[in-house]
Parts: C-alpha cells; sequence; structure tokens
C-alpha cells in the first residue's frame, strides 16, 4: 500500500531518471506497482471498502436481528443457546461481537438529584481516619469525623471523636444544633448502630431509644437511608472525601483537641466560606437564606440519663467510657452508681450525689476533681503508718534495775518483822 509520500518519492525517482526496477529496489515495492504509479501521475492513491469476511455467526443473523427487535433485553448467553439448537458450533465471542454492533442502544438515564427544601433535612455519618498525635510518637490511633450537613445550603458541622458510642452520637447532635442556632426537621441516618437498631416485622425501622429521646426533645424526625442506597445520602458522603483531601492530608496535631481546633478553623475560613460546586452559591451566604427555617432550640437543655454500676479502684477513681473519674476522700461503698448525661458524668452514693465531671473526650484520661483529695500521700505511697499513742502525764514508769527492786524487797521485810 503506498501512501502520498511514497506517490511523491516514486515519481521524483523517476524525474531524476531511475528505472522502474531501481525505484522499486530502492522502495523495496513491487515494479507493477512503480509503473502503475509513474503512469497514474501525481494523484492520491484510492482504496475502495474491504469486503466483509463471512464469520460463523453469518448464517444466523437473520433470527438474531428479529430477536432483538422483538425482545431487546434477551442476554447473549440466552441467544447462544437458542442458536445452538439451531445448528451454531460457533463460542460466545462471535455472537456477543455481533449483538454490541446490533442491539439498539439503550436510553441513558441521567440520575436526577434530589434537592431539599430549607430547613427540611440533614444528614448524619461518621468517616473513619488514622493519625499519629505529636503528644503520643509511635502510637497510632484511630478517630471519627462526625459530620452533620444541612441538605439544602450544605452547611456542615463536623468534629473529630474517639469513639461511635451513644453518648458521643448524643453530645454531638446538640453541639451541632448549637452552632446552627436551631435544628432541622429531620435528620437522615446510615444504618449506625447507635442511631439505627435494625427493622422490626410489621413495625418498621427499629431507633435507639435514647436518640429517640433527643428527638423528641428537639424537635426532629429522624429518617433511615434505605438499605443499599448510598446516592441518597451523598450531601453528607461527599463531604468526607473533600474533609480528608483539603484538610487532613499533609498535616500534623498534637492531640484530638488540637485536631479539632485546626478543623473548626478549616471549616470557618475554607469550607463553608467557598461556592460549593453543586449549588454554584458561597455556602455561609446560603445558610444565612436557610437558618430561618429551621426549628427553634428548645429553652432546656437534653440530659437522657444512662445508668451504670461501676467499682471504685484502689486510688479512688471510676472507669466511664475508658476513662477514668475521681471520687472524693472519704467514700464508703466500693460499688457506686454512675449517670452518663450527654456532657457530664455523675457519681452517685446511694442516693447521695458525691461527683460531678465534664465527659473527657478521647480515651486513656484521667480527671480528679477539686477537692476530692483531702488526705496527705500515704507513707510509702500506699501503705499508713499509725503514730504510737501520746503518753499522759503521770503514767510514765522509769526503768529499773532488779538490784533496786531486790533492795526496796528486802526493806519491806524487815518493817513487816518489826511490825
Amino acid at each position: 500500500m503506498i501512501d502520498l509520500g511514497g506517490l511523491v518519492m516514486i515519481l521524483e525517482l523517476h524525474r531524476e531518471g531511475l528505472s522502474v526496477s531501481a525505484i522499486a529496489r530502492q522502495l523495496g515495492v513491487d515494479r507493477k506497482t512503480v509503473r502503475k504509479y509513474i503512469e497514474r501521475g501525481l494523484q492520491a492513491p484510492c482504496y475502495g471498502p474491504r469486503q466483509p469476511r463471512p464469520t460463523i455467526v453469518a448464517a444466523f443473523e437473520a433470527y438474531l436481528r428479529e430477536r432483538i427487535a422483538a425482545v431487546p433485553e434477551l442476554t447473549g448467553s440466552r441467544l447462544l443457546r437458542e442458536i445452538r439448537e439451531l445448528g451454531y458450533a460457533g463460542g460466545y465471542t462471535a455472537v456477543k461481537d455481533f449483538l454490541r454492533a446490533v442491539r439498539p442502544a439503550a436510553l441513558q438515564v441521567f440520575e436526577r438529584r434530589f434537592e431539599t427544601p430549607p430547613g427540611k433535612q440533614a444528614q448524619v455519618d461518621f468517616a473513619y481516619f488514622r493519625t499519629r498525635f505529636a503528644d503520643e510518637p509511635g502510637a497510632e490511633r484511630v478517630v471519627w469525623l462526625f459530620s452533620l450537613v444541612l441538605g439544602h445550603s450544605r452547611m456542615m458541622w463536623a468534629r473529630f471523636v474517639a469513639r461511635q458510642d451513644l453518648q458521643t452520637v448524643l453530645r454531638c447532635h446538640i453541639a451541632a444544633f448549637e452552632a446552627l442556632g436551631g435544628v432541622p426537621a429531620e435528620i437522615l441516618y446510615d444504618r449506625m448502630k447507635t442511631a439505627v437498631l435494625g427493622e422490626v416485622d410489621d413495625q418498621g425501622i427499629a431507633y435507639n431509644a435514647k436518640l429517640l429521646d433527643l428527638a423528641g426533645h428537639y424537635g426532629f424526625l429522624p429518617k433511615a437511608c434505605k438499605p443499599y442506597r448510598a446516592k441518597t445520602k451523598g450531601k453528607v458522603e461527599r463531604p468526607f472525601r473533600y474533609v480528608r483531601e483539603d484538610f487532613f492530608l499533609g498535616r500534623s496535631f498534637r492531640n484530638l483537641d488540637d485536631l479539632n481546633a485546626q478543623l473548626r478553623h478549616w471549616l470557618d475560613t475554607v469550607a463553608n466560606p467557598r461556592r460549593h460546586a453543586t449549588t454554584g452559591r458561597i455556602v455561609l451566604e446560603h445558610f444565612a437564606e436557610e437558618a430561618p427555617h429551621l426549628e427553634a432550640l428548645p429553652a432546656a437543655p437534653f440530659n437522657a440519663v444512662l445508668t451504670l454500676d461501676r467499682r471504685i479502684t484502689r486510688d479512688g477513681m471510676v472507669s466511664v467510657g475508658g476513662n477514668l473519674y475521681s471520687v472524693p476522700d472519704g467514700t464508703r461503698r466500693r460499688v457506686v452508681e454512675v449517670h452518663t448525661l450527654a456532657g457530664e458524668i455523675r457519681i452517685l452514693e446511694g442516693d447521695t450525689l458525691i461527683a460531678i465531671h465534664p465527659i473527657l473526650e478521647g480515651r486513656g484520661q484521667r480527671r480528679v476533681a477539686r477537692g476530692h483529695r483531702t488526705a496527705g500521700p500515704r507513707a510509702n505511697g500506699t501503705i499508713s503508718r499509725e503514730a504510737p499513742p501520746v503518753p499522759v502525764a503521770g503514767t510514765m514508769v522509769t526503768p529499773r534495775s532488779l538490784a533496786f527492786y531486790d533492795a526496796v524487797a528486802r526493806r519491806l521485810a524487815g518493817e513487816g518483822r518489826r511490825a
């Protein structure tokens, strides 16, 4: 096959006086080809369409076209079985290639974006992160990002936490509502165990009782995301990737508090002031329009109580959620009752409240409240030694030698004889 460049070369060599044989040898083509292009002159070579080669499917093409036209959804494997019953001896690939060419193109259905009215819905979820804190060199820590995103304006509130337990979930909800200054009408949850317990036959979704208490107090409706319908929660799951890539990667953190301080600054200066790619609007300005549509915060704080029994350690501490909280010196009982509220720990001895502590974030922390340790440290750190009794005046006995007592006895005996 000679292209336009080859044709020009043939004609150029021919004008220089080379013979047909010499040109053919130099270009590595047949002499007949050289002679043909010399006679034709300078015009681009043209080639006709290559005749299709008969395929093993050719005898069954009419049948396959008819079946596909009648029922476009028929699979290639089924049509293969049908034509094999008619005598087809080839393989599946040939049938699949033919069907790809003749099957009508499927109508492309674009995803319909779901937008919520202002104040209607927020979406809540957790995301998994691993990091190393400068205060704990060498130890890799797992932290979870709790995120609440308003569906209309895309306003985001988020906090890193050490665990996903119920008290953390409640506490994050309360903090998010206070930061937003209101409550959405409904909150959409993934199947997180702290919120959604599962489905009960003939009763629908079963939610955690404490979450329902929280919802009743703040006046929102919990709503579980349908199984295998992750697209419905895209407004909160896509921001997780945004947080990871735009904030989390490449940063260093001293501890969990420092991580959250940096996150709050990033939310206030980068994430929420940005122009959102989907809505095309500045998130903070959009939220300013949505805020009046949120439900007002209740007058009283939410204080659901989880009751636990905890044994006091030798150094006067009780363990709750992986952290240690002090009880006062002089606490008599070895087992106390612990009430875990959304934001604090209360410790009771019988019916008497003996300690109140704010909930510690993270794990492995220790808090001793002021006034709980009034006694000084014990001798050697563990053993309390009693001081010897103070002698009373007139009770001291001076030690004497045996000779003294022998002389006294003799004198008393002599006085007895004289009497």
